[in-house]
């Protein structure tokens, strides 16, 4: 969440940044500054009271050593009377607090200085492009139907099962799935990402620590019996690792990666944009993250945009880079680049990675602080993620861009992963 002193202090400049998002900011930053004013008076009335109070128990104290029972009695009646204003200050104080920290949650966090006003995705900004599409021979066909042909998904069985959106892979699909995780996995270890294995279940503190919490619930699947919540990607228990924790400066930066199952309830459409692999709500993925110093995380985020970069480049897949503008970003991110590959059979391009710099808006949440060592004080950290990859159009761009007459080419990086070079009936 937004800091309350960068509004104190620069009211102005988030109002014109949240602009960027289509957000008309002014009167709830107009009413946060007001809370404030009413806390800080609250604040100050208890500190003068309780000196107050503390200064007439040293007062009575000192009449009752000097035998003056009677005005010390006196002088406990006024005592009381202040103890009961304060219990007052202190039910007016929680309260403007609660509604303070109310309107902050509510506010997304204000986009970087790069990041374009716009509406919607169509104001995005491209600012790379990798390779060509493929020219596929006459015949070609979407990997919905490729899957079929070569039985590698099972979607109707997924249905029976479970329902929509939750594919069974089978036979040479199952095991390009895995080629594909531990192929991920370990580049991002060679690039320096700690591997770990995180829980696929949350708890509240963790869903609104990386901002799902109270603004994504309804895309993400509750237990309601223990309130726990499946995770929609590893960047929230991996990001959650560090929270309420204070980490050494000489520590960051620290990059961590996880593959997970991830589960999300996004209410789809119908046609081809959902069709086969396009829209799940089981899917795997692989994340890296990253917690760093405020002065170098930029340098970082250009440092995992690159790393998404290789991996795509290694498969072969055409893609272009887009700078997302402020009315398509996450509520939780200052800065986020979307990769897209180009389906060749569906001719259509397909995200497959967002790679974001939340700056401090995450770290605030979770309390995550390195200590300086500078001034030796806890300060916010940065906090990035971003998926490298996510496997489902990815998957899906594979099969259609190297389908052929004879069946289905691997690329050569993940054939010591599958034990075989082509796909065929």
């Amino acid at each position: 969440m937004l800091q309350l002193t960068t509004i104190r202090h620069d009211a102005e400049g988030v109002i014109a940044a949240l602009a960027k998002r289509n957000l008309n900011a002014r009167p709830a930053i107009d009413a946060l500054l007001s809370l404030n004013e009413r806390r800080r008076q609250v604040q100050a009335e208890t500190e003068n009271l309780q000196a107050e109070s503390n200064k007439l128990a040293k007062s009575i104290g000192l009449l009752f050593r000097e035998g003056k029972a009677a005005e010390a009695e006196g002088m406990k009646a006024q005592s009381a009377d202040i103890k009961e204003r304060l219990n007052l200050l202190a039910t007016a104080l929680q309260e403007v607090e609660n509604e303070e920290r109310a309107q902050l949650i509510a506010l997304p966090n204000t986009p970087h200085t790069s990041v374009a006003a716009g509406k919607s995705a169509e104001d995005n900004e491209v600012v790379a492009t990798w390779g060509s599409a493929p020219d596929l021979a006459e015949g070609f066909v979407p990997h919905w139907e490729l899957t079929d042909r070569y039985k590698l998904i099972d979607f109707e069985r997924g249905v029976k099962i479970t329902g929509a959106g939750f594919p069974v892979y089978t036979g040479k699909g199952a095991r390009l799935q895995r080629a594909l995780i531990q192929f991920f996995l370990d580049r991002n270890t060679a690039a320096g990402y700690l591997e770990v294995q995180p829980p696929h279940f949350i708890n509240e503190a963790s869903g609104f620590g990386t901002g799902q919490l109270p603004d994504k619930e309804g895309q993400m699947y509750h237990m309601t019996e223990d309130n726990l919540y499946a995770i929609p990607t590893a960047e929230v228990p991996v990001t959650n690792l560090l929270r309420d924790e204070i980490v050494p400066e000489a520590d960051l930066p620290i990059k961590m990666t996880a593959y997970s199952p991830c589960f999300r309830r996004e209410a789809g459409s119908y046609g081809k944009d959902v069709r086969g692999l396009n829209r799940l709500h089981q899917f795997d993925k692989v994340e890296i993250v990253c917690v760093e110093h405020p002065s170098k995380s930029y340098d970082r985020l250009d440092e995992m945009v690159a790393h998404v970069a290789g991996l795509l480049q290694d498969l072969g897949l055409h893609y272009r880079i887009l700078r997302l503008c402020g009315g398509d970003m996450g509520f939780t991110s200052a800065l986020t680049y979307d990769f897209e590959v180009w389906s060749a059979a569906q001719e259509r391009w397909l995200e497959v990675s967002s790679v974001s710099n939340f700056e401090t808006f995450q770290a605030n949440r979770l309390m995550l602080r390195y200590r300086s060592t500078e001034d030796q004080k806890p300060h916010l950290a940065h906090t990035l993620n971003g998926s490298a990859l996510a496997l489902p159009r990815i998957v899906a761009a594979l099969l259609e861009n190297n389908q052929g007459p004879d069946g289905i080419a691997i690329p050569e990086v993940l054939r010591p992963y599958t034990g075989f070079d082509r796909i065929t009936a």
